[in-house]
């Protein structure tokens, strides 16, 4: 049975690579921070109690800012596959938090490296790189792209992608860059755009809410599946080398698109429900992110199978419950 390791096990990339990997028979093992509160609310469905005999799934408390901490995590677990998920991952709070931004998805990268160099284990390791590196370059963008980053996130995941690269030359460490585009669905967080677009719609559809507050509408994005996203992640660890692969559908919509499409799916008129607030908008602005993943067809035949219509739907579909849900508690005063 093979072992996995999951940083940002309960974000939304971890919770489906999780199943993806229990699905495929492994071990898996995820990092978590300790808080006050649980937040597992996306892998609680996976999780039995380590005691029952027949558990393949554990949590480790940790944090990707203890280098010690994730050297001995290494020696106890000895995964066959590292999956580096974790990350402040929010390009617009990067702004916000520039310092935090840097340590965690940037030096947090070089940290779990200097673990697998120092334990000498012989473990796949796999980088979430992201699209945000490209920035301003011109689409559309493949691996041979020059990166011009335009936040302190995309400048960390820079820094973690070369990171990556020195270290696989370096100690011939099997270690991949996955340069996935914008990836999206029922578990994505509620403060990221999409999933803010589509839970305001449903509620306002309900009479839960009055007006959704967005920034750039005009900023173009290459949106696909998450679910489909984290079967790319599993398929380059298996390549017979390790490699930096660029992962996206080929087609790009606006952010103003997704609006429209989500309101009309609900019977509503957007322009009469959101409103631009300037404070959504970025210092430097990403204007066009549209991905070539031809390399990873060719190499590994992955193919998005999921389309933005079908993405759109399940979205919908998770938040109209949830909005429902909250309308049936409103009504009983709660």
């Amino acid at each position: 049975m093979k072992k996995a390791l999951i940083t940002g096990i309960t974000g939304q990339d971890g919770s489906y690579l999780a199943e993806f990997l229990l699905d495929k028979g492994y071990e898996v093992h995820g990092l978590i921070r300790r808080a006050s509160t649980f937040n597992t609310g996306r892998i609680d469905h996976l999780y039995r109690d380590s005691h029952d005999p027949d558990a393949r799934m554990y949590l480790h408390f940790g944090d990707l800012s203890v280098s010690a901490h994730l050297t001995n995590l290494l020696y106890d677990i000895k995964p066959d596959e590292i999956y580096h998920l974790g990350a402040q991952s929010h390009v617009r709070v990067s702004f916000d938090t520039p310092e935090y931004t840097g340590d965690i998805t940037g030096l947090g990268t070089i940290r779990l490296l200097e673990a697998i160099r120092k334990t000498g284990i012989k473990a796949r390791f796999y980088q979430a790189s992201s699209s945000e590196m490209f920035g301003a370059a011109p689409p559309p963008q493949n691996e041979i792209t020059p990166f011009q980053p335009r936040s302190p996130y995309a400048a960390a995941k820079v820094y973690a992608y070369y990171v990556v690269r020195n270290y696989r030359d370096a100690y011939n460490i099997f270690a991949c860059n996955g340069i996935l585009f914008n990836h999206e669905s029922p578990r994505r967080g509620k403060t990221f755009v999409t999933r803010k677009i589509t839970t305001a719609a449903t509620r306002i559809k309900l009479g839960l809410q009055d007006k959704l507050f967005l920034g750039n509408l005009d900023a173009r994005r290459d949106w696909g599946y998450a679910g489909d996203y984290v079967k790319a992640m599993w398929m380059m660890m298996q390549h017979d080398k390790p490699d930096d692969f660029v992962i996206a559908t080929g087609e790009t919509h606006s952010v103003r698109e997704f609006v429209e499409r989500v309101f009309e799916k609900l019977d509503l008129d957007y322009r009469r429900y959101v409103e631009i607030d300037e404070r959504y908008f970025r210092p430097t602005e990403v204007d066009v992110l549209l991905g070539d993943a031809s390399k990873a067809r060719k190499a590994f035949g992955w193919e998005p199978e999921v389309t933005f219509d079908k993405l759109i739907d399940m979205m919908i579909e998770t938040d109209l419950e949830l909005a429902e849900k909250g309308k049936i508690l409103r009504d009983a005063g709660y």
